[in-house]
């Protein structure tokens, strides 16, 4: 089977992007392991795949499955690449779409400096819908980590985040903690682990390890997940420059019951066809 894609990144976080729309594409998890392999495939973070809507009122369906064949609810930076996926393909003129994912529907939109600005929607704190194993809600729980106990905050982009406060940012042990995080009995969907660093009331500096991909250059959930878990915390005043090693986002927050509005660069690096 002969597959065209293209490839594509926000701030460094890689995706293949497949039309779903003209070609009909059913992968199975392997297949979606060997298009996301560095070595012996195209290489990714992330698949992203455009399917028709399915439902009134919305433009596209949006499906993301990270580089373990894994299926998952959002992927922020994706958001961004996936509309100018569809505008540069000539599937939609419009510059702004409505796009149905797995955790509900998110509206990205083309800006006239080349920019993409998207909805992301309401965060979710309560511990059920993250999930996360509590009782309450809490701005500030306690995790157990190998031999340390952590302050994590918990919030549902559509997918869930843990976010950590960190001295600095570059000397933080994401490589060993992450996957410990990652896969932590308290969080039975796994979870996205975040190192936010405060810069001032408007900056951080962030890096995340993402649940099913490792640690990636830019996570677009985990920016929104990280600037509002700040806000909650009294750090952070909105908007907020978020750092990560692959670029910066910009993130807006007016507080609760507010949508996160998430605006950053979506670049095409190359299309293909791939057998598989």
């Amino acid at each position: 089977m002969k597959l065209k894609f293209s490839k594509m990144h926000g701030l460094g976080n890689d995706f293949v992007v497949l039309d779903g729309i003209r070609q009909s594409i059913s992968l199975t998890p392997e297949q979606l392991c060997y298009l996301a392999d560095r070595h012996f495939g195209v290489g990714c973070d992330q698949i992203l795949l455009v399917e028709a809507a399915g439902q009134p009122g919305v433009d596209f369906r949006y499906r993301i499955f990270n580089a373990d064949g894994s299926e998952v609810e959002q992927c922020g930076n994706g958001a961004r690449c996936f509309v100018r996926f569809v505008h540069e393909t000539g599937l939609t003129e419009k510059r702004e779409i409505r796009v149905e994912t797995k955790s509900g529907i998110i509206a990205p939109r083309l800006e006239a400096d080349g920019k993409v600005t998207v909805d992301m929607g309401v965060p979710r704190f309560l511990p059920a819908e993250i999930p996360f194993l509590h009782d309450e809600d809490v701005i500030i729980y306690s995790l157990d980590v190998a031999d340390e106990t952590l302050d994590i905050s918990v919030v549902s982009m559509g997918n869930p985040h843990a976010v950590q406060v960190v001295t600095d940012v570059e000397q933080a042990p994401v490589a060993e903690h992450g996957p410990l995080i990652e896969n932590h009995q308290r969080f039975p969907q796994r979870v996205n682990a975040g190192f936010m660093q405060v810069v001032d009331r408007h900056a951080i500096k962030l890096r995340v390890y993402e649940r099913g991909s490792g640690e990636t250059l830019a996570c677009g959930t985990g920016a929104c997940a990280a600037v509002v878990a700040g806000i909650r915390r009294g750090l952070l005043d909105s908007p907020v420059r978020v750092t990560t090693r692959g670029g910066e986002l910009t993130i807006v927050w007016g507080g609760t019951d507010r949508p996160v509005l998430m605006t950053g660069p979506a670049v095409t690096v190359f299309s293909g066809e791939i057998e598989l």
